[in-house]
């Protein structure tokens, strides 16, 4: 069993969709990014990533490059999932976090959660999402941006190597 911990922020812009955890949620502004700027689902594929010693997405999906000009995170998370199943990994839980001052989250958590669920191949029952505000304070409480936090658990397969 393996732990990994990944964190993504982005900018909050006008003329951007908002989409936290694959679920695009109605906000006069979205983030900004060189893809879709889904937070979440990029700091639950860092977490992945570490935990498989396999270092972060902008090694694996550089900012640099046309090819993930607007990509979806969904497809982002795949290729990670993809990554991690051909090592002999399988994710057990997901423990996330989205720190936001608005818009208010709590109608979209469990939809979220369920999307990440999906996409990673576990029940559910284990994906967690939770969100929360900073009271104000630092930049998402200033509402110039959206954080989140992601922890996953894996296990590796008997007589796999990773790292």
């Amino acid at each position: 069993m393996r732990i990994g911990f990944g964190y993504d922020v982005h900018p909050l812009a006008e003329g951007r969709r908002l989409v936290l955890g694959g679920v695009e949620v109605p906000y006069d502004r979205g983030l900004d990014g060189h893809s879709d700027a889904d937070v979440l689902i990029h700091a639950v594929c860092d977490a992945l990533l570490g935990a498989m010693a396999e270092g972060d997405m902008g090694k694996h999906f550089p900012d640099s490059s046309p090819r993930y000009q607007d990509i979806s995170s969904r497809v982002l998370l795949g290729e990670v999932v993809a990554l991690a199943e051909r090592k002999g990994v399988e994710v057990v839980n997901l423990d996330a976090t989205v720190v936001a001052q608005a818009p208010k989250l709590q109608p979209y958590l469990s939809q979220m959660g369920e999307v990440l669920a999906q996409l990673l191949g576990i029940s559910p029952g284990a994906a967690n999402v939770k969100a929360k505000t900073t009271e104000g304070l630092g930049f998402p409480g200033r509402g110039e941006g959206i954080a989140a936090y992601a922890v996953v658990l894996i296990r590796i397969r008997d007589g796999t190597r990773i790292g």
